[in-house]
């Protein structure tokens, strides 16, 4: 199971330029202005054979200084309470400020390890400049230059000294796992308990520390699947439940454990950017998923008109990928609730479909021919064989091509469709591979 780690600190003391360094990315924004950082940046680290998930913080933050401060401490409480460690940057050029020590209070009780990260630290004559940082309390100050990368491999070895051993689960292999995520409000307790019912026929429950998911193992009516709970598990006295910060955090647990999503979206409130922000989460780990439109009693005109409408507007705003299965349920009069777990169950056996090299290229292989990818500077494209790449964790396939240098990704994405009708895929991404022949 992954750990993860959360970048604490104050405004512009390079929190996204860490993240980039760490993530191999360039996805946050990096500027001088305070305050910059607005999208939930959450991205996978590698080091020494060791993965875990990373999130910068920046993004929570209400740009107005009445509320600055409020706002910086309630990220730091969330993040103590879902990470698995703190990485605390503090910013060498500019010295020790009262924020800083307000974050170090916090931090100082919490139980989960804290590194303090002296960042900007370009050259030697600031390294002596960190020292001040001792006064916070929380241990020698780690030197590094995000901006440059000096020092970020030492820090990165501590961080792996810190992380808990990631032991495998408990749980049996072959069983699907399906994770309820959703914004706050929008019925994930409801529905876990109208699964479970009262006369709770579960036979384990494995819960690990506070900070893990809880597993519940669901077998009955034919069913046999854990399902990844991230809803009310926590202590919720220190955060307000509405806090995005927290629903975003949450998930990208019960995202990283799971093989199917079942996403929740309130009926009476249509989709809105948090809800996308956890589908773009579902899909950067490459899960598979099952959409439901909660609270569907609720909604007075249920028209055909109206569902189709409904289902467009899912689809459109989360195009390209737009197969998978729409169900409109209420988890409060158990309306359509067994649908639900029915796809789940599909779309995960759709997820670890095999198909047989020579059915594949029967079919593909003409269609191929009748459509050949474009000539690009004159040269012809020819895909002579494909094959499906065998245990992987989504649907792999690959094309053997004599250019795969030249199939653009327009053509890639008729070869997935083209799979997609020919197979039953509903519900799972699909990677689609050129290679050289």
């Amino acid at each position: 199971m992954a750990s993860l780690v959360a970048i604490v600190g104050r405004p512009n003391v390079g929190k996204s330029t860490l993240f980039n360094r760490l993530t191999k990315t360039r996805r946050a924004i990096v500027s001088d202005e305070a305050g910059t950082t607005r999208d939930r940046q959450y991205g996978k680290c590698e080091w020494c054979g060791n993965e875990f998930s990373v999130v910068d913080t920046g993004g929570w933050v209400v740009n107005s200084d009445d509320v600055f401060e409020e706002e910086i401490r309630k990220q730091v409480m969330v993040a103590t309470e879902e990470a698995d460690l703190v990485l605390f940057l503090v910013d060498v050029t500019t010295g020790l400020t009262d924020l800083d020590s307000d974050v170090a209070q916090i931090l100082r009780r919490t139980k989960i390890p804290v590194i303090l990260v002296a960042n900007k630290a370009d050259n030697n004559i600031q390294l002596y400049d960190s020292y001040e940082f001792y006064k916070l309390g929380l241990g020698d100050p780690v030197c590094i230059s995000s901006a440059t990368g000096s020092g970020t491999g030492d820090l990165l070895d501590m961080v792996i000294e810190k992380l808990p051993n990631t032991k495998a689960d408990d749980l049996e292999d072959g069983i699907p796992r399906f994770a309820v995520v959703g914004r706050p409000n929008a019925g994930k307790s409801s529905i876990i308990n109208a699964f479970i019912g009262e006369d709770r026929n579960i036979v384990t429950e494995i819960a690990g520390t506070t900070r893990d998911s809880i597993y519940t193992r669901y077998d009955k009516f034919g069913f046999d699947f854990y399902l990844v709970d991230t809803a009310g598990i926590r202590r919720k006295n220190k955060v307000t439940e509405d806090l995005e910060f927290y629903s975003v955090m949450r998930s990208i647990r019960a995202i990283e454990n799971s093989d199917v999503c079942i996403l929740m979206i309130d009926a009476t409130r249509g989709i809105e950017a948090q809800d996308m922000n956890i589908f773009q989460l579902i899909q950067k780990n490459q899960k598979s998923l099952v959409v439901v439109v909660n609270k569907w009693d609720l909604v007075e005109d249920k028209s055909q008109i109206v569902i189709k409408t409904f289902e467009n507007a899912i689809r459109d705003r989360m195009a390209p990928f737009v197969d998978f299965p729409i169900i409109f349920a209420s988890a409060l009069t158990k309306q359509r609730i067994f649908k639900v777990l029915e796809m789940a169950k599909q779309v995960y056996l759709n997820r670890t479909q095999k198909v047989g090299t020579t059915k594949l290229n029967e079919v593909l292989l003409p269609i191929i021919e009748a459509t050949p990818p474009p000539s690009t500077k004159g040269k012809y494209i020819k895909i002579k064989y494909c094959s499906q790449v065998p245990n992987t964790q989504i649907p792999t396939f690959v094309f053997y091509a004599n250019l795969p240098q030249y199939v653009k990704e327009p053509y890639r994405r008729f070869l997935e469709n083209k799979i997609r009708e020919n197979w039953q895929m509903t519900g799972t991404p699909i990677n689609v591979f050129i290679r050289q022949k």
